[in-house]
C-alpha cells in the first residue's frame, strides 16, 4: 500500500508538470494535455501514438471509438481498464491528427520514460507503428514487429496494431487477437515466475 501511494503521488506530480509543458509547438494548439489514466500499480501498460480530437477535449486517453475498442480488447484478456495504465507517446494532439514529428517525439519521450519508471510494469503493449518504433528504437513496420515479444530496457514488450487502424481494417482482427493472447501468456508467465523479468535477450516468436 505504501508503494502504491508513493507511485500515485509521483505520477500526480509528474502529471502536473507535464500539463504545463511548452517543449514543442503542440503546446500552442492543444486544448489540454492528455497525460494518461489508470492504476499507478499497473503491471500492464498500453502505449498509443497521440491524443485525437475526443481525447484532446476530454483530457483522457482513448475515449473515442478507438478507445471503446481498446476497452473491449483489454476486457477480452481478462483485465479492466482500471487495472492497467494507458498513455501515449505524445501527450498533446497533433493538428488534424497528423503523424507525430520526430522533434515532437523527442520532446515528449522523457515524460513517457518517467511514467514507465514510476509504474514499473511487467509488460508493455505498444499500439501501432509510432509507439512500437519509438520504444524499440527501430524503423521496422508494425507488420514486422507484431507477433513477437521484444525487450524494452528490461521490460517485455508486445506490439500490435492501433485500435484506430483496426477500425479501418477489420480484417486485422485475428492478428490483434493473436497478439493480445500472446500478451496475456507473457503476463501470466511473469506473474507465475516461469520467466524472470529482464530475461529476454532476443525477440521471442511464439510457436
Amino acid at each position: 500500500m505504501e508503494h502504491q501511494v508513493g507511485a500515485e503521488r509521483r505520477l500526480t506530480r509528474l502529471g502536473g508538470r507535464v500539463r504545463s509543458c511548452t517543449r514543442c509547438g503542440l503546446s500552442r494548439t492543444r486544448t489540454q494535455v492528455v497525460f494518461g489514466a489508470g492504476s499507478a500499480e499497473a503491471k500492464l501498460v498500453f502505449v498509443g501514438e497521440a491524443p485525437g480530437r475526443d481525447e484532446d477535449l476530454a483530457g483522457a486517453p482513448f475515449v473515442g471509438a478507438a478507445g471503446r475498442l481498446l476497452t473491449k480488447i483489454i476486457e477480452s484478456i481478462g483485465f479492466r481498464r482500471d487495472m492497467v495504465y494507458i498513455t501515449n507517446i505524445l501527450k498533446c494532439r497533433p493538428p488534424e491528427n497528423r503523424n507525430p514529428l520526430p522533434e515532437e517525439i523527442a520532446c515528449c519521450c522523457p515524460h513517457l520514460d518517467m511514467q514507465l519508471d514510476i509504474i514499473s510494469p511487467l509488460v508493455i503493449c505498444t499500439l501501432g507503428t509510432f509507439a512500437s518504433q519509438t520504444l524499440l528504437g527501430t524503423t521496422l513496420p508494425i507488420s514486422s514487429l507484431r507477433g513477437r515479444v521484444w525487450d524494452c530496457r528490461g521490460t517485455m514488450l508486445v506490439p500490435t496494431y492501433h485500435p484506430a487502424a483496426l477500425l479501418r481494417n477489420p480484417g486485422w482482427k485475428r492478428r490483434v487477437w493473436e497478439d493480445v493472447q500472446l500478451l496475456r501468456r507473457v503476463y501470466d508467465d511473469l506473474v507465475a515466475g516461469r520467466i524472470p523479468r529482464g530475461a529476454l535477450k532476443a525477440p521471442l516468436t511464439p510457436e
